[in-house]
């Protein structure tokens, strides 16, 4: 069969039916869940002990050693949101580069919609999140800070790091199936983003470098500023950290930016993404077969 030909009658990225197409995700996202955690004697609980250690190796080395949170009230809390979202979107996109090629068998054999994997690794994630943020919750209760409705923005938040987290994840998988250097490039890639971004550090940081409204063009760097400002506030800084970071710990992202219309930027960038990783996802779906 030509390329042309399996462009054309292939099976598609989302086959036939709505209601089929959305039982499948669940189904499989489910079921991924689930056995992702098969046969541990902690269960459930791993999902929320890789983070929580994660942000404790992180904490001690960048706020005892480097300082970075030194003087910035509430910090931690920061610093633990930023890592659990962090590993939502690294999650998604390390798993959904292979997500093709290691269900060989099952696409050639079964014609069902393709784009049905990458969403249900999206989705399995989300239930991680989910779990994850009980945690963050706690801890920000723990740690002072008072519950206010501003955490209801970080629904809209989340929402906008799914879309993110999932277009790249299908430019991944999509591209992984022809090219296999995809993975070790963004391992690379990876890795630059956590540490050139907000994670570990505040978007104010930015300001000792006056490149605070230039590292709010990242996706990244706006969402974990206006999360911060959601989750923790508008907390005035003083003294040192104040002529350091600036007069707020954790502005909202358009104070960060400059502008609202600069949040723009990051917000098409979001889109952009999104609609790059579904146009390859849905061109490459009818000859995935033929590449594996």
């Amino acid at each position: 069969m030509s390329t042309g030909t399996a462009y054309a009658h292939g099976p598609s990225a989302f086959g036939g039916g709505l209601r089929r197409f959305v039982e499948l995700t669940v189904i499989l996202a489910r079921t991924d869940f689930k056995l992702r955690f098969f046969g541990s004697v902690l269960g459930y609980l791993w999902s929320l002990m890789r983070p929580l250690m994660f942000f404790g190796v992180l904490y001690v080395v960048f706020s005892n050693v480097f300082k970075l949170g030194k003087g910035i009230p509430h910090y931690p809390v920061y610093l633990l949101a930023s890592i659990v979202m962090w590993s939502y979107f690294i999650e998604v996109t390390t798993n959904c580069v292979p997500s093709l090629v290691g269900r060989e068998s099952m696409l050639r054999k079964v014609r069902f919609p393709r784009m049905v994997i990458p969403l249900s690794i999206s989705l399995a994630a989300v239930f991680n999140l989910g779990m994850n943020f009980l945690a963050v919750f706690a801890f920000a209760l723990a740690n002072g800070v008072d519950p206010q409705l501003s955490w209801l923005e970080l629904i809209p938040l989340i929402a906008v790091w799914i879309v993110l987290a999932s277009g790249v994840g299908m430019l991944l998988s999509a591209l992984y199936v022809r090219y296999r250097d995809v993975q070790p490039i963004w391992d690379v890639l990876s890795q630059i983003l956590f540490y050139g971004s907000p994670i570990i550090y505040i978007v104010a940081y930015f300001n000792r470098l006056h490149l605070q409204h230039v590292a709010m063009l990242s996706p990244i760097a706006a969402l974990n500023a206006q999360m911060g400002h959601a989750l923790i506030g508008n907390v005035p800084l003083s003294g040192a950290a104040a002529a350091s970071y600036g007069p707020y710990a954790f502005p909202n992202a358009a104070y960060a930016a400059g502008s609202s219309l600069q949040l723009l930027v990051p917000l098409a960038i979001v889109a952009a993404v999104f609609a790059l990783g579904y146009w390859v996802f849905t061109r490459e779906a009818p000859v995935v077969a033929e590449y594996l």
